[in-house]
């Protein structure tokens, strides 16, 4: 029987009268890549940030390899936020210092490779990077990590095709084969490639979760076109981006 990783048992999170995340009922193994998907302000980010400890369910529980958030749980996590959190006058080498002196599983030698193999050099500071070169550094540092949880909220946004591509290679070939990967994202057809299940979420709730292999199976399509099926109504994309919920 697959050991159970991460189990979410009636989850809600309310920010006043509006549910972010509404009876959230599920469970995620070992070993999996998972999309978590849905259009902006469906409660990606909140359930991210619950995972993390970052924010307090308002009712239900999440236990994460058996243990609710905190201390145990966060030493196991590694999190890529959907926003660049390091101070610009910062240089490469002292985000390397940061996950050195904060996480035991980090892989200092293997940062360093990945950083030589993208040009950056340990005194590049971070003001003077691209966008692109920026979400390549943060992404190389998180996945040098011997983490059980990788949680990506949005690796693939804002950044163009090719640097896509290389974050997603990055992704398959650097997270710990015993632990899991959760993608948050609503760009599908980009990263339907690389999953083993995705959950779909839709305005708090869980609209579908299933693997990959099933969905084209027993519907005879991708992912991406059970999404666009599913979500159709333009109500579910709302105009100007995430929600006052989703935000930090």
């Amino acid at each position: 029987m697959e050991e159970t990783l991460i189990a979410c048992e009636h989850l809600t999170k309310r920010f006043g009268l509006k549910a972010a995340l509404d009876d959230v009922n599920l469970t995620i193994g070992r070993g999996r890549i998972v999309g978590l998907l849905g259009p902006n302000g469906s409660g990606k980010t909140t359930w991210i940030k619950i995972l993390c400890g970052l924010l307090q369910p308002s009712s239900g529980q999440v236990l994460i390899a058996g243990n609710a958030p905190g201390r145990e749980s966060k030493s196991i996590i590694s999190y890529l936020p959907d926003r660049m959190y390091f101070a610009d006058w910062m240089v490469a080498g002292d985000l390397m210092d940061y996950f050195e002196d904060f996480y035991a599983d980090f892989d200092r030698g293997k940062a360093e490779r990945m950083c030589a193999s993208l040009g950056i050099q340990k005194q590049d500071r971070i003001k003077t990077m691209s966008k692109g070169t920026k979400e390549k550094l943060q992404l190389a540092l998180v996945m040098c990590r011997q983490a059980q949880i990788y949680l990506l909220d949005e690796p693939i946004a804002g950044v163009d095709p090719a640097a896509r591509d290389f974050i997603l290679e990055t992704i398959l070939r650097n997270y710990n084969p015993n632990g899991t990967v959760i993608i948050s994202t609503h760009l599908i057809s980009d990263v339907e490639k690389v999953l083993d299940e995705v959950i779909f979420l839709r305005e708090g709730k869980i609209v579908r979760h299933d693997s990959v292999d099933n969905i084209r199976e027993t519907e005879g399509k991708s992912v991406d076109e059970l999404f666009r099926e599913v979500f159709r109504a333009t109500s579910y994309f709302p105009e100007g981006g995430e929600q006052p919920w989703e935000r930090s």
